[in-house]
């Protein structure tokens, strides 16, 4: 792992050089709003079903002169004896020696009963919860499975997260259950409540652990409805989604970079000059609102439970703004990519660009928003690849694809989920970035891609 000193320094000469780099690049500006207008332009062509190499199985269709593997599958037995739980979501990849690893949330939910952690219960946050971490070993030319085990337990609705720059992953609980009584889901309406801890929270697994880490809550991160973070290497802020119908945009700054158990402080965006601005409807596609940042006084509100949007609500009071279900998010060339889901006037999505300016300000870019589901159905977890163009994962309710936007704004189908309706989650590069991995959620399976990506724009 990095040093604090190490941290700063690389971090610093990194985000100048991302910064240069991006704008170098042609804005995401022209909406050509049509499904496939980019396959052939900025795409690698139509889809065809495609074997695994590994099992024979046609799970997906992909462009020609791509192949995948499939592993992890829900069920399978793992290397600490333990099955591999459902619901994959969000993960992170590093290179370790010779192997690949990559640590993979599962956002599992479970009324609440004793024993259900996923892994050891000495090292499990809660005994009555079910969703944490796996890790997955892979051999980087094979694209096969080397080993698997439990690398975060007894957490709740592990849905996204994000990798730091020093080493590890950031496990997200997208629910505020915990030891009361009636709560309701704000998404399934299940019961919960009567939970051993309380959940809400972020927590830390380093990619070179070597079985379950005992699990620790960042409680100063905030409890709310987390679903993804991404770290701007040149500050160590943390920035923050919240999957909510009415979300807020976090950000987290460590007292002291890197060790973010030490404490810190939770901001909410705001847009200037214009209190609690709902960014949900009304927008425009290049669009761009000046950003300032005002202060969560109390992140981990004991009502949390009872009222799941109790530290969005401290930031409205002092004008933060209003976002439509905020998933994925990820950093590249100094600047925070975001999803809104169900943002948008149609409901079908926007794509949000943040651009630090500064430690105070910066600003907010509508980069894309979707007129209809023909067009963009719900866009949920995403990555920038290591060409410059977006990786979007659909959510929507039929069909759902692996989409790219390019860097000029243009659309295209990259891989189609032929094994049912479930969402894509959790597309990562390998650190090479010739392999993309994602999941399939449900039932639970991990896939390895790989082919001609020069041919276009992921």
């Amino acid at each position: 792992m990095l040093d604090r000193r190490t941290f700063l320094k690389s971090s610093a000469v990194f985000g100048l050089f991302g910064v240069e780099g991006f704008l170098a690049r042609p804005s995401l500006a022209s909406n050509a709003l049509k499904r496939d207008a980019g396959n052939s332009v900025r795409g690698y062509g139509d889809l065809s079903a495609k074997a695994t190499e590994n099992t024979g199985e046609k799970l997906l269709a992909l462009p020609d002169g791509f192949k995948y593997t499939v592993f992890g599958k829900v069920g399978d037995k793992m290397s600490d004896g333990f099955a591999t739980p459902g619901a994959h979501d969000g993960m992170a990849a590093w290179m370790h020696k010779d192997t690949i690893r990559i640590v993979r949330n599962h956002e599992l939910r479970n009324l609440a009963k004793p024993q259900s952690q996923i892994g050891k219960a000495e090292v499990s946050y809660d005994l009555t919860g079910g969703a944490g971490t796996t890790t997955l070993v892979i051999d980087p030319k094979t694209r096969l499975l080397k080993e698997s085990f439990v690398s975060l337990s007894g957490t709740m609705v592990n849905c996204a997260g994000g990798r730091t720059p020093w080493g590890t992953w950031i496990s997200c609980e997208e629910t505020t259950c915990g030891s009361g009584k009636g709560q309701v889901y704000h998404k399934d309406k299940e019961q919960g409540g009567g939970y051993d801890k309380e959940h809400g929270y972020n927590f830390e697994v380093s990619f070179l652990a070597n079985g379950a880490v005992k699990a620790e809550p960042l409680k100063a991160m905030g409890r709310f409805v987390h679903e993804a973070v991404a770290v701007d290497p040149s500050t160590g802020i943390v920035y923050q989604t919240e999957d909510h119908g009415t979300a807020g945009f976090y950000r987290y700054i460590p007292d002291v970079p890197t060790q973010l158990a030490a404490g810190g402080r939770l901001e909410m965006a705001k847009i200037v000059g214009k209190d609690k601005f709902d960014t949900r409807r009304g927008q425009k596609a290049q669009q761009t609102y000046e950003i300032e940042w005002v202060q969560i006084e109390n992140p981990d509100p004991a009502d949390a439970f009872a009222d799941e949007l109790a530290v969005a609500k401290q930031g409205w009071a002092k004008g933060a703004a209003i976002f439509g279900r905020l998933e994925g998010a990820w950093y590249a060339d100094g600047c925070i990519y975001l999803n809104s889901t169900d943002g948008g006037d149609a409901k079908k999505g926007q794509i949000w660009r943040y651009r630090p300016k500064g430690l105070a300000v910066g600003e907010l870019t509508l980069l894309f928003e979707s007129p209809g589901a023909e067009i963009l159905d719900m866009p949920d977890n995403l990555c920038v690849s290591p060409r410059g163009g977006l990786v979007v994962c659909e959510d929507g309710d039929g069909t759902n694809y692996v989409r790219g936007l390019a860097p000029d704004g243009l659309l295209f189908d990259f891989a189609l989920n032929l094994h049912n309706n479930s969402e894509f989650t959790g597309a990562t590069f390998s650190p090479q970035g010739d392999t993309l991995f994602v999941n399939i959620q449900n039932p639970g399976m991990t896939f390895a891609i790989w082919g001609p990506w020069d041919r276009g724009a992921l």
